[in-house]
């Protein structure tokens, strides 16, 4: 009868872990923010899924931040670009861009907080940021502008995303939503005339609509604003 081993396999037993490479560890970060969420996603955590030590890391990404920038640059491979090479309004095919954004923020809500302070480089956000150029572009913005407008509409969409997954993970969000539109619609005409005056409007339209709105609001701000270079010449 054959003898069992015990201990430790030898090293020539193991089968041979796959080279670390940048590209290959951001690409596990993102599979397990998927399966496990953003605030799962730390060096630590990942070199236990590389079956590695977080030292091995660290020469291919610097830290935690940059980990969770460049999970952001993977996912936003998921932007839907399309309507870039589209037919139609040019205003309406960014904004559907935009949309497509905020909607991948607002289904990863981890990835939404994260992207206030994140600061990705990669072919994702080039992507995304080229397609919102050539948009404003072809919609004849002056490319000063466009070039802040950028900023402007990326920041509106990720503060969006942000504030929804806050009250999703607060879980008394909805009573103090209830408070605050009580307080608003039961404004006193005699201490608070405009809120009185304004409390449907100030509480009414779905989110998509408000979403939508904010975005034109901005872009045609832009188109009728000028950068004060602009005005100082």
């Amino acid at each position: 009868m054959p003898t069992q081993r015990h201990g430790p396999r030898s090293r020539r037993e193991r089968p041979a872990k796959p080279a670390l490479t940048r590209p290959g560890i951001i690409a596990t970060a993102v599979e397990l923010m998927r399966a496990e969420g953003l605030e799962r996603v730390t060096m630590r955590r990942l070199a236990a899924e590389l079956d590695t030590g977080p030292a091995s890391l660290y020469v291919y990404v610097r830290n935690t931040a940059e980990l969770h920038a460049a999970v952001l640059d993977g996912m936003l491979g998921a932007v839907d670009l399309t309507p870039v090479t589209a037919t139609g309004d040019w205003q309406d095919r960014l904004v559907q861009v935009l949309v497509s954004y905020t909607k991948l923020l607002f289904d990863n809500p981890g990835l939404a907080q994260s992207a206030l302070v994140a600061r990705p480089s990669g072919p994702g956000y080039l992507n995304l940021l080229e397609a919102v150029l050539a948009l404003l572009n072809e919609g004849a913005v002056p490319d000063g502008r466009a070039a802040w407008l950028c900023d402007v509409l990326l920041q509106f969409a990720t503060a969006t995303a942000a504030e929804q997954a806050t009250r999703d993970h607060n879980t008394e969000a909805e009573q103090e939503m209830d408070a605050l539109v009580a307080a608003i619609r039961n404004a006193s005409a005699e201490t608070h005339p405009r809120i009185a005056t304004l409390g449907d409007d100030l509480v009414s339209g779905p989110g998509s609509d408000r979403l939508d709105w904010g975005f034109r609001l901005l872009i045609n701000g832009a188109i009728h604003t000028p950068r004060p270079i602009e005005q100082n010449r």
